[in-house]
């Protein structure tokens, strides 16, 4: 087992992917792991069990977050869960949770685009609403965002969109949150390994050309973003606040 500690971070979307991995990251560095999911419970009770063999704590946590009662429901249930521990603070919130979206502007339609935004734009601010009051001084919160929201993508212009709205969202929570020390991040992934990217993955043209158009040759693996992650939620990232910061191999250079 590790070393037990009092440090504790939320991390939304850990059911898999990208999520699993910071997940696991943070429960390395000594968090107990409170692992959102939305609706695959199994996938997330996957993730606790994979923390648990590497000798960390996890407590799988589910809410819809595109409804602000949902969020509400989820935090009382980390009150619950953090009293039973004798434990009262956050010290990260990773905003993880997205969907994607692909579609240029003519091939979206307005279902889609409220479903995107609720979830990807709506959820990230409701939920960290909900943890500021939780977060002890001092804590950290990284948004996850996406290369998208950086270069031109017209067939993912709305997903492109609903993060680039996490950019923004990011710089001014760090003004607002900086008397605290609370800092607060965007990490924005290039291409990653993950079902997320399954149309690129499944054509061979489309995957020559994106890792062609990467600097190192390769697409980035989960494990890529959670280091980036962990370096920001720990002592090392502790005067880095206000970025957004690109992890991406060398995309677009």
């Amino acid at each position: 087992m590790l070393e037990s500690t009092d440090k504790v971070a939320l991390v939304t979307g850990a059911s898999g992917g990208i999520g699993r991995e910071i997940a696991r990251r943070l429960a390395a560095d000594g968090h107990l792991v409170l692992a959102h999911y939305g609706r695959d419970a199994a996938s997330a009770a996957e993730t606790q069990r994979l923390i648990e063999d590497d000798g960390g704590e996890a407590i799988p946590v589910g809410a819809d977050l595109t409804r602000v009662a949902s969020i509400e429901q989820l935090f009382d249930r980390i009150d619950d869960v953090l009293a039973q521990r004798g434990l009262t603070k956050l010290d990260v919130l990773v905003n993880n949770a997205g969907i994607a979206a692909p579609g240029s502007i003519d091939a979206v339609d307005e279902a889609a685009f409220d479903r995107l935004f609720d979830t990807n734009t709506k959820g990230t601010f409701f939920v960290t609403q909900q943890a500021v009051e939780r977060m002890r001084d001092g804590g950290r919160i990284v948004n996850i965002s996406s290369m998208v929201s950086r270069a031109a993508y017209p067939r993912s212009i709305a997903y492109g969109m609903s993060k680039a709205a996490i950019n923004s969202f990011s710089v001014s929570l760090a003004a607002g949150l900086g008397d605290r020390g609370i800092s607060v991040n965007a990490v924005a992934p290039g291409a990653t390994e993950t079902p997320f990217i399954g149309a690129v993955i499944s054509d061979p043209d489309r995957l020559a050309g994106t890792v062609a158009g990467t600097a190192l040759g390769r697409l980035g693996q989960p494990r890529d973003i959670a280091g980036v992650v962990g370096f920001l939620a720990s002592d090392d990232g502790a005067w880095i606040t206000g970025q957004v910061i690109e992890a991406s191999g060398g995309m677009h250079l």
